[in-house]
């Protein structure tokens, strides 16, 4: 179908006052470009640079996540984390397997794969890349840069507990479609953030990981 082609040609998207940031090595330049997409998942704010800087964290840590798309007969879904509650960073929330980029990784898809491996037990041999969205920033300290892939189905996983609850799957057509997306206002520090949800049988889907959905159905859309 046509989601399934246009995920294939990869690439990048940024959506002004939304969740696609470039990043460049130096901090303070890459901090500078993402700083109205303070959060991954942002969909507008109406607070000055000067006030958003604030918040941004003083040191940025490489990571990397992978958005799997599962190849099923019915059409693709995609493969989500619930976050074990004991974690220190965003404890309980939906989210995609990935981590910190580790010095023996050679670059995000590795450290994607590895950390997908490591957090629920899914096979390299069964992951397929299809490309990258654009880094996206988020407030506790990360520059994350999405690898969007194919999994082939059959596959068995194995939890690492410590890190992850649960996972689930969602249908990547209903998570694409606007209509799905709910604005939502969160405060932090004393401002006013305007961010996506995307409710799905229970779970809400929320935050950085909302954010790379509007990223890569942007993506998808642009002619």
């Amino acid at each position: 179908d046509a989601a399934r082609d246009a995920a294939s040609a990869g690439g990048y998207v940024d959506r002004a006052g939304g969740c696609g940031c470039a990043v460049t090595g130096d901090r303070e330049a890459g901090a500078h470009l993402a700083l109205w997409a303070l959060i991954a998942g942002l969909a507008q704010t109406h607070v000055s640079v000067q006030q958003l800087r604030q918040y941004l964290p003083k040191t940025w840590s490489r990571a990397a996540v992978l958005i799997p798309l599962v190849d099923r007969p019915e059409g693709l879904t995609v493969l989500f984390t619930q976050r074990s509650a004991q974690l220190t960073n965003h404890p309980g929330q939906v989210s995609f397997p990935g981590g910190r980029i580790e010095a023996g990784d050679a670059g995000a898809w590795e450290a994607a794969v590895r950390e997908a491996r490591e957090e629920i037990g899914l096979a390299g041999d069964r992951i397929r890349r299809v490309g990258y969205l654009h880094d996206h920033l988020v407030i506790s300290g990360f520059v994350v840069t999405p690898v969007v892939a194919y999994v082939t189905p059959g596959f068995e996983l194995q939890l690492d507990r410590t890190e992850v609850e649960d996972t689930f799957e969602a249908p990547l057509e209903f998570l694409l479609d606007r209509a799905n997306h709910v604005q939502t206002t969160r405060r932090i520090g004393g401002q006013s953030f305007t961010s996506w949800d995307i409710p799905w049988q229970g779970h809400r889907i929320w935050g950085a990981t909302a954010g790379m959905l509007v990223s890569f159905g942007e993506l998808l859309s642009d002619p």
